[in-house]
């Protein structure tokens, strides 16, 4: 029998990446959820046997979640529709394709850059746009990008093919991938947007908005709203206003004027984005959150965030005294590697800080500047 298909999956085995809650235990396990979240099968033993030996014939990384989803499919399979089928079949064979093709760049930092399609190669933005994506690969980062025209050809062209991830959509009105990335074997094209934002999500390390229209707007918003609630990584986003463009700014003027004055967003939401006017200081915002902050992830109730160098006794005390109102209970304190990090051996060789926080996300965006101000380890 397989390691583990006996087993319950430990409850942080819902460990939090790009596209996983950022919740603690008791809000994951929660009374009322927890039953959703158990394992039940198809209510019928003498297929789930079947579906279980299947499972432990193969030779496969967890097991238990691999049955689960054949349980889950087999349920679905009675009462949902030949659409409804199809759906869910699509779905998932699209984001194996994007998973099986990011999986050997999971080691370099990746850059999404968001906007208009129709922006043309002479205009500010599809030079910002190039020139930004030049200066990311340069630095050893990768670009994603929707692959069609405009500020998607932009940073293929700056990025490289090489350094390039083309993530299309296929639309009525046929748009063909930008010559740049058309023929790459790190293109995609999916069938759903909701499937094509997940890659975006789950993937990028960063976001960068030029000047866009509809689609451009979403993806704003989407961002601010999943890491406003909790529900992804709190990543870098940068807001590009190119030589002449005002689009951004007063952008964020009409969210401080309609949004945050009728109390309908905090200003703290705002925290979240980052608003520029030149390609140094897009990249010099985007590398700055890394400088010292690495990743994230909750241990039970508390909050563990792993650092390049670790803080000094008076670098703990600042913060402490500056983020009070986030701390729920106890203090921030530096604490070694937890037994789940070990076990997932999930960057077990950092320093880390720990602490139980209040449900507040934009002063946690703020509270990871503060570690980046601690970047230069204190001599």
């Amino acid at each position: 029998m397989m390691k583990g298909m006996d087993e319950t999956p430990p409850a942080d085995d819902l460990a939090q990446g790009a596209i996983e809650p950022l919740e603690p235990l008791s809000r994951r396990l929660a009374p009322t959820r927890q039953r959703l979240r158990r394992r039940t099968g198809t209510g019928d033993p003498e297929l789930d046997a079947r579906i279980r030996a299947l499972v432990e014939s193969i030779e496969v990384d967890h097991p238990a979640l691999l049955e689960d989803i054949v349980q889950t499919a087999f349920v679905m399979a009675r009462s949902a529709d030949r659409g409804e089928m199809k759906l869910v079949s699509r779905s998932l064979r699209e984001l194996s394709r994007a998973f099986r093709i990011f999986g050997p760049y999971r080691g370099r930092r990746k850059v999404s850059i968001f906007g208009s399609a129709r922006t043309q190669a002479h205009e500010p933005e599809y030079v910002a746009a190039r020139d930004f994506a030049a200066e990311m690969s340069r630095r050893g980062w990768m670009v994603i990008t929707g692959a069609g025209p405009g500020i998607m050809a932009a940073g293929h062209e700056g990025a490289g093919a090489a350094n390039s991830f083309g993530v299309g959509i296929k639309l009525p009105a046929e748009q063909e991938a930008n010559a740049f990335i058309a023929r790459d074997p790190k293109l995609i094209d999916f069938k759903y947007f909701f499937t094509r934002k997940i890659a975006f999500i789950k993937e990028s390390d960063a976001f960068a908005l030029l000047p866009g229209g509809f689609g451009t707007l979403d993806e704003a918003y989407e961002l601010l709203t999943l890491m406003q609630t909790g529900k992804a990584a709190i990543r870098p986003v940068v807001l590009i206003d190119p030589e002449g463009s005002r689009y951004w700014h007063e952008w964020r003027t009409g969210v401080e004027e309609h949004l945050v004055a009728n109390r309908l967003v905090s200003a703290d939401d705002l925290s979240f984005v980052k608003l520029v006017y030149g390609i140094p200081e897009a990249v010099e915002e985007i590398e700055r959150f890394y400088a010292n902050y690495q990743s994230a992830r909750y241990v039970g109730e508390r909050l563990v965030i792993r650092l390049e160098h670790a803080p000094t006794p008076e670098q703990l005390a600042r913060l402490n005294a500056q983020f009070s109102d986030l701390v729920a209970a106890g203090a921030i304190e530096s604490i070694p590697t937890t037994a789940e990090e070990l076990r997932d051996n999930d960057v077990v060789d950092l320093p880390r800080i720990a602490f139980q926080p209040k449900y507040d996300f934009a002063r946690l965006r703020q509270l990871i500047d503060a570690i980046n101000a601690f970047a230069t380890p204190a001599a």
